[in-house]
């Protein structure tokens, strides 16, 4: 998308915003059908179950619609909603008992891949659908900071504000999660 058409729709996504803080339910309607894609995967990546992230999605654009006066575009529209969707999965993982790992434990059975190489590359050519399923088996500290970095895109940073970390705990799950990946994806043949 180029700057002028690009720029056209963050004009448009913020004229969006402020009708719906005005009470403007078909602008909120809008902005659910534009974002819902992106906050649904997001969910689904986290939780690893369709009806568990549709629940949680629902429950991110309830509390958007509810806090969106408070909304500050400092951040733009979709960083704000993915903000409030881990919090509801993080919210919600707690509640069921389960806590996100804050830093790797000197017990941990995957320290032995603590130093395998950052990058994460491949000797194999893998299936998208290999990867989101070894993405699945992942510990949730490690995916966490998978989808926040490594496929939304968001900085170590960002992902440990959200999952509410230090932000060198966030990197040591990033790279927990690529050694991970790698061994998991990688063919037999590894000692």
């Amino acid at each position: 998308m180029g700057s002028a058409a690009q720029n056209e729709r963050v004009d448009w996504e913020a004229a969006l915003v402020q009708r719906a803080r005005s009470g403007d339910t078909r602008a909120f309607e809008r902005l659910y059908r534009d974002h819902i894609g992106s906050v649904y995967g997001l969910c689904l990546r986290m939780v690893r179950d369709r009806a568990h992230a549709e629940d949680c999605a629902q429950e991110a654009f309830v509390n958007a619609w509810r806090a969106l006066g408070r909304f500050e575009t400092r951040s733009s529209f979709s960083t704000w909603l993915h903000r409030i969707a881990v919090n509801v999965v993080l919210s919600r993982r707690r509640k069921a008992g389960s806590q996100v790992e804050s830093k790797l434990s000197a017990a941990d059975p995957d320290e032995e891949f603590a130093d395998a190489p950052g990058e994460w590359t491949l000797d194999t050519p893998v299936e998208v659908e290999e990867i989101e399923s070894a993405i699945g088996t992942l510990p949730d500290g490690a995916r966490d900071a998978l989808v926040l970095c490594g496929i939304y895109g968001y900085s170590h940073g960002e992902a440990a504000q959200m999952l509410g970390v230090a932000e060198g705990t966030c990197k040591a799950q990033l790279h927990r999660a690529r050694a991970l990946l790698r061994v998991r994806l990688e063919p037999e043949s590894h000692p």
